[in-house]
C-alpha cells in the first residue's frame, strides 16, 4: 500500500481490519497531530499494517476478549508527529526511542519491527481502587500475554502496551509505586505470580 496522499487513500488505509475488532482507523488520531496540524500518516503503511496486526491479534484482542472493550488512548505516531513532539517536550520520546513502539512504521536499531498503544482497561478501574492496584493487570498480562514491555501512568491507570520481535518483557510505572516492576535478571521475573491477581478472569478463549 502506498502512503496515503488523498482523502480516498486515508480512507483506504483506516479501513484496514488489523484484527477480528480493531481497524487502523482506530489508531491513528493524535491530540499533537490534531493541534498543530501534522498528518498522523504512515510513510510505510505495509510495515505499520503488518506491526498493528501482530499487536491487535496477540495483544489486544485477548485482553479486551477477557476484560471486555478497551479505550485507545492512543496508538500510531508518523514519524514526524514524534519528532515534533519530542522536540517541544509533549511527552514522545526521540524518534530512535519511538521506533518499533509508537511509530509503527519505522525498524528499531536492530531492524525489528513493533508496535505500542496506550490503553485503559475500564473494568480495572471499576474494580480495584487502591494505591498500586495496577500491579494486578500487569502481573495478569506478564503471566498471560506475549508482551514486549508495560509502562502505567497514573491517570485511569493507562498504560502503553507494546508487541515486538525480541520481546524484552520489562514493566516499568510512573504511577505509585514508580519505577521497576519486573524485567529479566529480577527474582520476580519468573514463575507464576497468580497470587497477586486474584479474583482475575481467566483467559477468554476466542472462536
Amino acid at each position: 500500500m502506498r502512503k496515503p496522499n488523498s482523502m480516498k487513500g486515508l480512507e483506504d488505509l483506516g479501513r484496514v481490519r488489523l484484527s477480528r475488532n480493531f481497524f487502523f482507523r482506530d489508531f491513528l488520531f493524535s491530540e499533537i497531530a490534531a493541534t498543530y496540524d501534522i498528518p498522523n500518516l504512515p510513510d510505510d503503511p505495509d510495515l505499520a499494517i503488518e506491526a498493528g496486526r501482530r499487536l491487535c491479534e496477540e495483544l489486544l484482542e485477548p485482553l479486551q476478549a477477557t476484560f471486555g472493550r478497551l479505550h485507545l488512548r492512543s496508538g500510531y505516531r508518523a514519524a514526524a508527529v514524534n519528532a515534533f513532539g519530542n522536540r517541544n517536550k509533549l511527552n514522545c520520546s526521540t524518534n530512535a526511542a519511538s521506533a518499533a513502539d509508537h511509530i509503527w512504521d519505522m525498524r528499531d536499531a536492530d531492524g525489528c519491527m513493533g508496535a505500542t498503544a496506550c490503553i485503559v482497561v475500564p473494568w480495572l478501574i471499576d474494580n480495584y481502587r487502591d494505591e498500586g492496584d495496577w500491579r494486578k493487570m500487569a502481573w495478569w498480562i506478564h503471566d498471560h500475554l506475549p508482551y514486549a514491555s508495560l509502562c502505567f501512568f497514573p491517570k485511569l491507570w493507562a498504560f502503553n502496551i507494546q508487541w515486538h520481535e525480541r520481546p524484552v518483557r520489562r514493566i516499568m510505572s510512573y504511577a505509585e509505586p514508580r519505577g521497576v516492576l519486573t524485567k529479566p535478571g529480577m527474582a520476580n521475573h519468573c514463575g507464576d505470580h497468580s497470587a497477586f491477581y486474584e479474583g482475575f478472569p481467566v483467559p477468554a478463549v476466542r472462536a
